[in-house]
């Protein structure tokens, strides 16, 4: 019997990675007119996909063109480039799975698809890390991949709250954090996304509402 379960997880496996095969190949084949681009012309992607959302099409038609335009946000702006392995614990991470990588695979690069995808639909995303530090590094490291492309970011933790801010010292975290009240966070700040974090170990991505219900 278990052998039979077994086989039956390896089915759906397969499965699965053969379906996210194809969407990587179609993301790679955007690569090259993506670069031509300007960066004006790449920061204005995310206003034509705010409105196509808004005209009925849905995060799923837009995962390969969102997924391309971030990886070349992220060459451009961290001189990273998603690999297609990454790619594909993107879509799991947007399709609700649980991506399992290593120490050094690049957790962190990978969320910046599945976060960018979701927050088109203009409710905003959190991402949930292990602790204050990582939630002030991850905030300023992937910044600029968000920034670039138009979304707003903030960091959020136990006794305080930063909107981040792409202008100050590489060198320096905390010079692009900007320090403002938590209930100003809550209230008033209009933010795309928001990173913090939580005492379990995990990373998951969900909807402002839905997180915000439970606090």
């Amino acid at each position: 019997m278990l052998n039979i379960f077994k086989s039956l997880f390896r089915f759906g496996e397969s499965q699965s990675l053969s379906k996210y095969s194809s969407l990587v190949q179609d993301i790679n084949s955007l690569e090259d007119s993506l670069i031509k681009l300007s960066d004006l012309e790449l920061y204005s992607k995310t206003e034509a996909f705010y409105d196509r959302i808004s005209k009925g099409e849905t995060l799923d038609s837009l995962l390969v063109e969102c997924f391309a335009v971030v990886r070349e946000s992220a060459k451009r702006n961290l001189g990273q480039r998603h690999f297609d392995t990454q790619l594909m614990g993107g879509i799991a991470l947007h399709q609700g799975k649980i991506a399992e990588m290593k120490t050094g695979e690049g957790k962190t690069l990978v969320s910046t698809l599945a976060v960018y995808l979701n927050a088109i639909k203009r409710e905003g995303v959190h991402v949930v890390t292990v602790n204050d530090y990582l939630a002030r590094r991850d905030t300023v490291w992937m910044g600029p991949i968000y920034s670039k492309l138009g979304l707003t970011v903030g960091c959020l933790q136990h006794d305080s709250a930063y909107i981040y801010k792409l202008e100050g010292d590489k060198q320096d975290i905390t010079s692009h954090l900007q320090a403002v009240s938590r209930l100003h966070m809550g209230q008033t700040v209009n933010l795309d996304l928001i990173i913090l974090e939580i005492i379990w170990r995990l990373i998951l991505i969900t909807k402002f509402r839905e997180i915000s219900d439970m606090q």
